[in-house]
């Protein structure tokens, strides 16, 4: 949802995604932004507000929200560590973690997050609770997590060897699934069957099979896909593609591409409405959000400062949390409720800054 010097593939990525600029590690990819014209009509100024902005750690990339929506858990990449955010109090407390971390899923019943951290090649494992940590071995430069909507299964992308760690949650041991080249981002459709994995290089998504744990179909989008979120009902998913400034719309029963939509620029992370009519994207060079109606795919703009990376959005679909890359913050968007009154939460997506 990445994000330089390392090879890896982005924020999303944490290399490809590139974070920690300037700070004691440099992670960045050589990516050309273009200013891309597909179909999207002039962006207009949305209804939602910025309302909070609140401190974390060093360049904060991912960011995922509670089940029962009380806690935002923010991913300091440049701080080894995770906020844990108070939804109520907008007050964050600081957790250390592995080093270089990118991204965070959260179990379906709130006891867990899964952290990836890029430059141990691990996961964190972070107890709720008991702020208890567990850590696991996964491949080289791991970015993007997923969790089943069962809880049985993580799916790590790994965005220097081109594979995928599948965690069982139980054991907390990892088996390796080849995938496509620098996969980033990973997202799971409602029903559990498939996954579907942002390959930065390749510019595709690779649809995996979560039962046979192959890749059945592999679909060309924009140029440098960052980060994909699925819509509730499981028929659509979007990519942000982070060098033509466009967001691909992919039909997961045709797996093709059936609308392009311009953004601002530089789109990394992205966050789908409870309700399935909005889709949130931010653009990191853009200083903006992206807000697109997923019904007549038209994008208005909330403006954003210092950044914007990763997105997450409430059960009650009331609120937006966004991760600001170079304002070491979270920026708390109040979400028009004429737009989005759904019940079901959206976790966000994410890739490190390019």
């Amino acid at each position: 949802m990445s994000h330089t010097t390392v090879e890896s593939p982005h924020r999303g990525g944490c290399t490809e995604s590139g974070y920690r600029t300037g700070q004691r590690r440099t992670v960045s990819l050589a990516v050309a932004l273009a200013a891309g014209l597909v179909l999207a009509a002039a962006p207009t100024t949305h209804a939602d507000t910025v309302t909070t902005t609140i401190d974390v750690g060093d360049y904060p990339v991912g960011v995922a929200i509670t089940p029962g929506g009380t806690h935002a858990y923010a991913i300091n990449h440049g701080g080894d560590s995770v906020s844990v955010i108070d939804t109520t109090a907008h007050t964050a407390t600081t957790i250390e973690v592995g080093n270089g971390p990118g991204d965070v899923a959260i179990t379906p019943g709130g006891t867990h997050t899964y952290i990836t951290n890029y430059y141990d090649n691990t996961v964190s494992v972070l107890d709720t609770t008991t702020h208890a940590i567990t850590t696991i071995d996964v491949g080289q430069k791991p970015v993007g997590v997923a969790i089943t909507p069962n809880g049985t299964h993580a799916y790590v992308t790994n965005s220097a060897d081109n594979t995928m760690s599948v965690i069982g949650t139980t054991a907390h041991t990892a088996t390796t699934i080849d995938i496509g080249n620098g996969p980033g981002d990973v997202a799971i459709t409602p029903d559990g069957t498939h996954a579907y994995i942002t390959n930065l290089y390749d510019n595709t998504v690779s649809v995996l099979d979560t039962t046979t744990h192959t890749v059945t179909t592999t679909i060309d989008v924009g140029d440098k896909p960052k980060a994909v979120a699925i819509t509730p009902d499981g028929t659509h998913a979007y990519i942000t593609n982070s060098a033509d400034n466009t967001v691909s719309v992919i039909g997961t029963t045709t797996h093709t591409v059936t609308t392009t939509i311009d953004v601002g620029h530089g789109p990394s992370g992205v966050a789908i409405t409870p309700d399935g009519t909005h889709a949130y994207v931010t653009n990191l060079y853009g200083d903006t959000v992206s807000v697109i109606d997923t019904a007549t795919h038209t994008a208005t703009t909330i403006d954003i400062s210092n950044g914007p990376y990763g997105v997450a959005i409430t059960p009650s679909g009331t609120h937006a949390y966004v991760t600001n890359y170079s304002g070491h913050s979270v920026s708390v968007i109040a979400i028009e409720q004429a737009q989005s009154t759904g019940s079901l939460g959206s976790l966000g997506s994410l890739a490190w800054p390019s």
